[in-house]
């Protein structure tokens, strides 16, 4: 008999595998990439990725996770013993994402309150970087721990880990019933205000307006894999995790495709949203749209402030509801990565939920505070950059060859998908995960590595980047080897045989 918690419906399910697809990324990220690589232009290579890598990767991860019912470690250890390192691999870059994921929320719930008479001032930038973050002057140094930071790092804890004491139905479905429409509407009305400012249609034409001449480079088209790749929570075992707690009879593939082109929806949205906001800047500015172009960080606390700031009316307001659609992004997405190794340690060590969220969690939010200090920045910046190039790249890499050519089980999982789901699967997708998708994670690879070695990122020290950068993304591989080498109870990796009836052998 399989006792594992379950999804009160395929709606709740949904809409947590949403909530941790969209996350700041979606907001910060994808705008700018799309704009550098050809505007309208970029849609093409982008669909082209959603279906020949985003939902190919997310069916076998929701078949992985429904057919082994089990956390990334427990599931890959039972397609194969030798493989749970991979697993807690996986679960160990969950960790060290959650550790500084928690701060840029923490960042955003104090800008909502700042939004509130333009606390920023004049100079967004200089309050950023000197007023709010108190940054120290090189890399390396950690300083003391600043308080605007700290406070509301605390209460984002107090949420997550809250939530996830819950429990998953009543704690992450219940969360994600609210967060998810709440941030729908919240950002529908940023969208609708900032598409009716002056400029906004200039902005538009820049964001959709295409490049044709920029289709044929290949950095476009890896561009394009590595938004579907780091926006849909590939890789990194949140997807096995998730869809672990579906009920037996589940439609698989439908829910991936669901699951993308929602992802997806928000993307177009947040662009819609953040160029057409970037076109009234530019115009106030009297400069062109691509001198106010930026993402990441930068465009969430330095240039959106900018923008708030002047807006004809409710800036106040529309700040503060801009600011908390980066808190509710952001703690979906928070939620479904600490679940990662919540499950993982349950399903290992047999302790109970409450205990597995207290000690996962706990560990996770005391190293977060490094991250609130005065050098947290730099600290943030290092870890966020390797553990996704070198962490969730290199695994999700490794994940494709290992189940694709190395043990071999696409027919067996692809039996499992068909027997669950309306829309059977074809060649399209073993040839997808057998040969496209790891050619392209072996290329983003290879790329990544000549050029960290050609030089440092973001011209940080060297000595610097051995322990925050290079250092992090070797030690969650070290972790997947050691967590592997402890042994199971007698039976927990035992299949449920109930999950085995219908599926062919």
């Amino acid at each position: 008999m399989d006792n594992r918690p379950q999804w009160g419906t395929r709606a709740g399910f949904i809409m947590a595998a949403v909530g941790s697809a969209v996350g700041l990324g979606n907001i910060w990220r994808f705008p700018a990439v799309a704009y550098e690589n050809g505007g309208g232009a970029f849609f093409l290579p982008y669909l082209f990725a959603i279906l020949t890598a985003g939902i190919p990767l997310l069916v076998l991860e929701f078949t992985l996770g429904h057919k082994y019912r089990g956390s990334a470690p427990l599931t890959f250890a039972r397609l194969n013993k030798k493989t749970e390192w991979l697993g807690w691999w996986q679960v160990a870059i969950s960790f060290v994402i959650s550790t500084y994921y928690a701060v840029i929320i923490a960042w955003a719930m104090s800008f909502a309150y700042f939004s509130f008479g333009e606390k920023w001032g004049k100079d967004p930038g200089a309050f950023l970087f000197g007023d709010y973050l108190k940054l120290v002057e090189a890399p390396g140094q950690v300083g003391s721990i600043v308080p605007s930071v700290f406070i509301p790092l605390v209460l984002v804890w107090v949420i997550a880990l809250g939530v996830l004491f819950k429990g998953v139905k009543k704690g992450i479905e219940a969360a994600n019933k609210i967060f998810i429409p709440a941030l729908v509407i919240l950002f529908l009305v940023i969208v609708v205000r900032a598409v009716t400012l002056d400029g906004a249609a200039q902005g538009l034409d820049a964001f959709f307006k295409p490049n044709w001449s920029l289709i044929a480079e290949p950095k476009v088209w890896v561009a394009a894999y590595g938004q579907i790749f780091f926006s849909l929570s590939i890789g990194f075992a949140i997807m096995v995790t998730y869809s672990s707690y579906l009920p037996k009879k589940t439609d698989l593939t439908n829910n991936a495709f669901i699951t993308a082109f929602a992802n997806s929806g928000f993307e177009l949205l947040a662009g819609i949203g953040v160029f057409a906001a970037l076109g009234f800047m530019a115009q106030q500015q009297g400069v062109g749209v691509s001198e106010v172009v930026t993402g990441g960080v930068g465009l969430a606390f330095v240039v959106f402030p900018q923008i708030i700031s002047e807006f004809p009316a409710f800036n106040g307001l529309l700040g503060s509801i801009f600011f908390i659609c980066l808190v509710l992004a952001g703690l979906t997405s928070l939620i479904s990565i600490i679940e990662t190794y919540v499950a993982g340690i349950q399903d290992k060590f047999k302790v109970s939920r409450n205990k597995a969220v207290a000690i996962g969690g706990g560990i996770s939010a005391v190293i977060s505070i490094l991250f609130a200090t005065q050098g947290g920045l730099y600290f943030l910046d290092a870890a966020d950059y390797f553990i996704n190039q070198f962490g969730i790249v290199v695994a999700g890499f490794a994940e494709v060859v290992i189940v694709a050519w190395v043990l071999r089980e696409m027919k067996v999982l692809q039996q499992h998908a068909d027997s669950m789901s309306d829309m059977l699967l074809g060649a399209w997708w073993k040839i997808c995960l057998g040969v496209i998708t790891p050619f392209v994670l072996g290329y983003m690879m290879i790329q990544n590595f000549i050029n960290n070695l050609k030089e440092n990122y973001e011209g940080y020290p060297t000595s610097f980047l051995l322990y925050t950068g290079w250092g992090v993304a070797l030690a969650a591989i070290v972790v997947g080897f050691v967590f592997a080498a402890f042994k199971w109870q007698k039976g927990s990796l035992d299949l449920p045989s109930a999950d085995n009836k219908g599926v062919s052998k």
